[in-house]
């Protein structure tokens, strides 16, 4: 991802999640086009491997977006981590 936080390498990722607005809404939007990419294009043919990619994409970007969101109302008022 492209904030200051995701880019330093110093920080862990429990560090790193759910400090940036601009990572959440990327994560939001692969959701909105993954998930209907699969259930309109590939949800008939599970097994096949366009399918399963589309599958693991989405399923991942969700989690990620999860934890984001889980972890956000703690981070508002945390103080920045240090390097």
């Amino acid at each position: 991802m492209s904030c200051r936080f995701c880019k330093d390498a110093s920080l862990t990722i429990r560090a790193k999640l759910g400090r940036c607005k601009r990572c959440m809404i990327q994560l939001a939007v692969m959701n909105l086009v993954l998930w209907p990419m699969w259930f309109i294009g590939f949800s008939d043919t599970p097994k096949s491997i366009e399918s399963i990619t589309l599958l693991f994409g989405a399923g991942a970007s969700a989690i990620l977006l999860s934890l984001h969101l889980i972890l956000m109302p703690f981070r508002m008022n945390a103080p920045e981590p240090k390097k």
